[in-house]
């Protein structure tokens, strides 16, 4: 009988990429979620159906953070994090045989703004704002709970490049010649967005702050990883060992897309951009620098350790898909 892998959270980026993963390993994924769903939110009991006897438990679920900041959005990315986390805990205690292994999402960005040092497992300093309380109060639903039967892991993913990720708005400025640096700067920020923590401080100069990053396949392969690990649980950083800063994340993905020029964009421009297509500037400013030392000790290989051959693999996928699409409308 193949074993049962339920995942909550498939509709988006990283969860449709485990799920076609898994699903071509011979084994049975069902989904939590909520329309077409195999058990909807808010479903206990069902949700414990699916979870007892499964063989693991993955929950990528949550709002995209790719949004303002307002205060609805601010209430929704925390509530849909913690309640849908809260609720899956509640379903494995209640399991007669519950999945060894959870693995829930988490993000690199708990960590402050770091243009010193890098963020390691065991020396990472725990940042300020909302996306750092979200991240904390995400990893505090996790934990909350007594499972003695089920190991947990928190991966503390960097951002995950792919096709379809955030790489793709980036891909699109090089195309238009504007894939320089993103140069940080002054901007005004109001009272209010101080005491949201939604604000950007401005720090990093000269496009220096860290771009911390991981492969979508690495995610895959850290998951497979930490299956035949029970050592390992707890808080681990998903991120490659090599982060880059914006010079260079831009330099390499010219190179890639054969784009010789690349205008950098000042803040002021980032600023008008974000609030135009309703996102944060945080999201791309912010010096993230993570690195993985609990997996590179406990003997994980990244397959995509680099950033420019990773960018390659996702930009020559990405060129094959739309010919073959172009070849299917065509034939």
């Amino acid at each position: 009988m193949a074993e049962r892998i339920v995942l909550a959270g498939a509709s988006g980026f990283i969860g449709s990429y485990l799920a076609d993963a898994f699903r071509a390993e011979g084994a049975e994924v069902v989904f939590i979620g909520r329309s077409g769903a195999d058990a909807s939110w808010g479903d206990t009991a069902r949700i414990t159906e699916l979870l007892d006897g499964s063989a693991l438990l993955i929950n990528m679920a949550g709002k995209s953070v790719d949004c303002r900041y307002t205060e609805a959005n601010r209430a929704e990315i925390i509530r849909s994090r913690t309640a849908t986390t809260t609720e899956l805990a509640r379903a494995l205690r209640d399991c007669a045989a519950p999945p060894p292994l959870w693995v829930n999402a988490s993000t690199a960005t708990i960590y402050r703004h770091a243009e010193d040092r890098p963020m390691t497992d065991e020396t990472g300093e725990i940042g300020t704002g909302f996306s750092v309380e979200v991240a904390k109060a995400w990893e505090a639903a996790l934990f909350a709970e007594p499972l003695p039967a089920t190991r947990r892991v928190a991966l503390r993913m960097a951002i995950v490049l792919g096709d379809g990720s955030a790489l793709a708005p980036l891909i699109r400025l090089a195309q238009f010649g504007l894939g320089g640096a993103q140069l940080d700067g002054h901007w005004p920020i109001s009272a209010a967005r101080r005491r949201a923590g939604t604000g950007h401080a401005f720090r990093a100069r000269g496009g220096r702050q860290r771009f911390s990053w991981i492969h979508i396949a690495d995610v895959l392969g850290v998951i497979r990883f930490l299956r035949d690990r029970p050592d390992l649980d707890g808080t681990i950083n998903a991120s490659s060992p090599n982060p880059v800063d914006s010079r260079t994340l831009m330099a390499a993905l010219r190179r890639v897309l054969g784009m010789p020029i690349g205008i950098p964009t000042p803040r002021w421009v980032l600023e008008i951009g974000a609030f135009a297509i309703r996102t944060e500037t945080e999201l791309i400013l912010k010096s993230r620098w993570v690195v993985p030392t609990r997996l590179q000790e406990a003997g994980y290989r990244f397959a995509y350790p680099e950033i420019e051959p990773a960018l390659r693999q996702i930009v020559e996928d990405r060129r094959a898909a739309r010919k073959r699409a172009k070849a299917a409308l065509t034939d």
